[in-house]
C-alpha cells in the first residue's frame, strides 16, 4: 500500500480538508445550475468556456482529493477517474437543468465539462511530474 495515499485510517479532519472543497464546489455548480436567468458573462466569455473553466477547478480539486493533497504524485489513472467523474457530474447537472425554468439540457455543455475536468486534473498530473523531475535533479 502506498503510504502517500489516503486510507480509511486517514483522520476525519484530513479527509474533510481534502473532500470538503470538492463538496462545496459541487454545491456551487448545483446552485449556478438552479439559476433561471443566467447573467451575461464578463468579457464576452462563452457559455462553453465558462463550463470548461468551472469544471477545470472541479477536476483539480477532485484529483487533489484522490491523491491525498498537493505535492503528491498523480497517477494517470486518477486523471481518467476525474474525467469520468466530470462527465457524470456534468450529466447530472444537465439533467438538473431540465427542471429549472428557462434552462435546458445541452450535450455541448456536458462535453465542455468533461474537457474541463481533464484540464484541471491533467494540469495537476503534469505539475506532479515536473515536481518529481525537479527533485530528481
Amino acid at each position: 500500500m502506498d503510504p502517500r495515499q489516503p486510507t480509511s485510517r486517514t483522520p476525519a479532519s484530513e479527509r474533510l480538508g481534502l473532500w470538503g472543497p470538492v463538496l462545496i464546489y459541487c454545491a456551487l455548480i448545483f446552485f449556478l445550475s438552479s439559476v433561471s436567468e443566467v447573467p451575461a458573462l464578463p468579457g464576452g466569455i462563452s457559455d462553453k468556456t465558462a463550463h470548461t473553466l468551472l469544471y477545470s477547478g472541479l477536476g483539480f480539486l477532485v484529483a487533489r482529493a484522490l491523491t491525498g493533497g498537493l505535492g503528491r504524485p498523480v497517477p494517470l489513472r486518477v486523471v481518467v477517474i476525474v474525467v469520468l467523474f466530470a462527465g457524470c457530474y456534468g450529466l447530472s447537472d444537465e439533467v438538473h437543468q431540465l427542471f429549472v425554468p428557462r434552462r435546458e439540457f445541452d450535450l455541448k455543455d456536458m462535453a465542455a465539462d468533461v474537457v474541463g475536468g481533464g484540464i484541471g486534473s491533467g494540469l495537476l498530473w503534469l505539475w506532479s511530474i515536473l515536481r518529481r523531475f525537479r527533485h530528481a535533479l
